[in-house]
């Protein structure tokens, strides 16, 4: 086997294998030896399976060569740094455009809301690999280049995983910041951040709390594992996040598989904020072909739709998709999978939709939208 297919497997078998699960729902997720999900039986994936997958892909070509490109818009770049030069001021006039999400590429978004510039999952590398000649390589540039982000006040983490969790961006961002962005990551991932210099970091178990600058960030459950390498399977925590704004409560899923985690998360937020919905939830809705391999751990759009009712969300966005070849199935399509899945479950497209790399969608502030009619 030549180098490149050997790193190659390496780095498959990395992304794609997961380990055994807990079946009693009132299990703990915490193990001896690090973490797991709860409420499901095992999804460990052997070797086999992953070489089955991989062979299969390469007999069959897969995945096929997109049939239209993943949609790019140029970026709103003065008004979003509008937003975040009105916020390190104090003043209402950039806060009142808000608030915001764009999509940057992958599971990277930027949202603008309760005066704060959040990140989600950075990567802004050529390639999520551990390095940067082998690997997934990206199909266009982010959407907003590191340097022309507005300040960013809070990464929120969901996972170590390279595509979710890249090396070089996290160096790039806490410089940029001068230390003072604040990195939210789940369980175990401090240490791996405070090797790389970075050390503001909070590190969040599931249902934990962290309030900066009067936004609330909790880490919750959601259906998934972690590793970066070989000998460090499921050592480090993973998570969705939901957030609390005066102006936007917002969902972040990260990479996850369906599980009852979204009802479970519904309920514990309306519990703690009762009457209260998530305006916006950025769903994963790429990387999930083929079903048998895949399933346990990576949603198909289908499965989103499900999500997005299961959080009982206001609106949603497809993120997860068009940026890297991962899975089996074409990088274009996620969109129609989701358009009928959308469908069939009887919603509107401004219920769970799409947007270009780089594109912004301006979405009402709770207190206008709670005095609409």
């Amino acid at each position: 086997m030549s180098r490149s297919l050997a790193l190659g497997a390496l780095m498959a078998w990395t992304f794609a294998a997961s380990a055994a699960q807990g079946d009693d729902a009132a299990t703990s997720h915490h193990t001896p030896h690090g973490f797991r999900n709860t409420g499901i039986g095992s999804v460990n994936k052997p070797l086999g399976d992953l070489l089955r997958w991989r062979w299969q892909a390469l007999r069959d070509g897969l995945p096929p060569a997109p049939q239209v490109p993943t949609p790019v818009v140029l970026p709103e770049l003065a008004r979003l740094k509008a937003y975040g030069a009105a916020a390190r001021a104090g003043g209402a006039a950039g806060v009142a455009q808000g608030p915001s999400v764009t999509w940057i590429g992958h599971a990277t978004a930027l949202v603008q809301s309760g005066g704060l510039n959040v990140l989600t999952d950075p990567i802004f590398s050529e390639r999520a690999s551990p390095v940067q000649f082998l690997g997934p390589k990206r199909a266009q540039p982010p959407g907003i280049a590191l340097a022309d982000l507005p300040p960013i006040d809070v990464v929120v983490v969901s996972h170590n995983h390279y595509d979710h969790l890249d090396r070089l961006s996290v160096v790039l961002l806490d410089q940029r910041g001068q230390g003072r962005t604040l990195f939210l990551v789940p369980l175990g991932n401090k240490a791996w951040m405070e090797d790389l210099g970075v050390r503001n970091v909070v590190e969040l178990d599931w249902w934990q709390v962290h309030v900066h600058q009067g936004v609330e960030f909790q880490l919750v459950p959601v259906q998934h594992w972690s590793a970066r390498g070989l000998g460090d399977r499921n050592r480090t925590l993973w998570g969705g996040w939901a957030v609390q704004a005066d102006d936007l409560h917002w969902y972040f899923s990260g990479d996850t598989g369906y599980s009852r985690d979204f009802a479970d998360t519904r309920r514990q937020w309306q519990a703690r904020h009762p009457g209260e919905r998530f305006d916006l939830a950025l769903l994963a809705v790429g990387a999930y072909e083929p079903r048998w391999f895949m399933q346990a751990q990576h949603m198909n759009p289908a499965e989103a739709v499900q999500a997005h009712r299961d959080l009982d969300a206001v609106r949603s966005v497809g993120i997860h998709w068009g940026t890297f070849e991962l899975t089996d199935e074409p990088l274009d399509q996620p969109p129609r999978d989701l358009a009928a899945a959308r469908q069939a479950a009887g919603l509107e497209a401004a219920d769970f939709s799409v947007l270009a790399i780089g594109e912004t969608r301006w979405l009402p502030a709770r207190a206008a939208r709670q005095s609409m009619p």
